[in-house]
């Protein structure tokens, strides 16, 4: 991993009750580590697992930083990159499988072109089909027909393209399009934060990149079977947050259709 000098990469994993995941997603990155002179942190979102235990246990060369309290997803991501110094940092889900050369195949292209700030690479399912891990910038017509077009992904994720987002379960950041919009934004505790930091980030004239030259594995999915009252509040939380911020007007429509659904969520999203 990383040499006595300051790595060129640091890799970002942010763990909640992840210990049935993180053994495979470290394994890979063990086993199969990027070229490139890395280092690798978990933070860990107070999980009342075994996810530290076993992490310390299993990997001593994974830096591990507890958070002391569940602080999301984005205000997690932020202080692991702030515990950090690198170029380049990698933003990586705990249930995700990272192949041989996936990384450096990342960093290859976003070494590539000096405009680019995100990139992010093709992610499929443990069957190999792809996940439509880009789209356009949230709004109502675009929620649709993201949802329309989420059959033909495989088709969809074929060719690399400018995008407005990529997915955060694996994104490559560069440092300095990260500190320009000051990291995420903490108002999202889970969901949209992703789509939001992208938008900051081409905001300030940096592209956003889909290459499928990357392929890395996403076992998503489990936490919602496994919550899915919880998953379904923070997702929602978050859509609000979203709008309020970049589409203030439909904000009131969205409180009001989900009101009428009987999703609308009861308490406030944690700021």
């Amino acid at each position: 991993m990383g040499s006595l000098g300051m790595p060129r990469l640091s890799i970002v994993v942010v763990t909640f009750n992840s210990a049935t995941h993180i053994a495979g997603c470290l394994e890979s990155l063990i086993e199969h580590p990027p070229t490139i002179d890395h280092e690798i942190l978990i933070v860990d979102n107070a999980s009342t697992d075994a996810t530290v235990a076993t992490t310390r246990q299993r990997w001593s060369g994974v830096r591990v930083i507890e958070a002391g309290s569940n602080l999301g997803f984005a205000a997690a991501n932020n202080l692991g990159i702030r515990q950090s110094f690198s170029p380049l940092i990698l933003l990586l889900n705990p249930d995700t499988v990272v192949p041989a050369g996936a990384i450096d195949a990342l960093v290859a292209d976003i070494d590539r072109r000096a405009d680019v700030g995100i990139a992010g690479p093709k992610l499929v399912d443990a069957n190999g089909r792809a996940e439509l891990s880009w789209g356009h910038m949230i709004s109502p017509l675009a929620e649709l027909r993201q949802q329309l077009v989420t059959p033909w992904a495989e088709s969809l994720t074929r060719r690399a393209r400018e995008v407005d987002w990529v997915s955060g379960a694996c994104m490559l950041v560069r440092r300095q399009a990260a500190d320009a919009v000051g990291l995420m934004d903490e108002r999202y505790f889970m969901y949209a934060e992703d789509v939001d930091f992208c938008a900051e980030v081409r905001r300030r004239g940096w592209k956003v990149l889909f290459t499928p030259t990357a392929q890395v594995i996403h076992l998503r999915g489990q936490s919602r079977a496994t919550t899915p009252t919880a998953t379904e509040r923070a997702y929602r939380q978050s859509q609000i947050a979203f709008y309020e911020k970049h589409h203030p007007r439909w904000a009131r429509w969205l409180r009001w259709y989900l009101k009428a659904k009987g999703s609308l969520p009861d308490k406030p999203l944690k700021r």
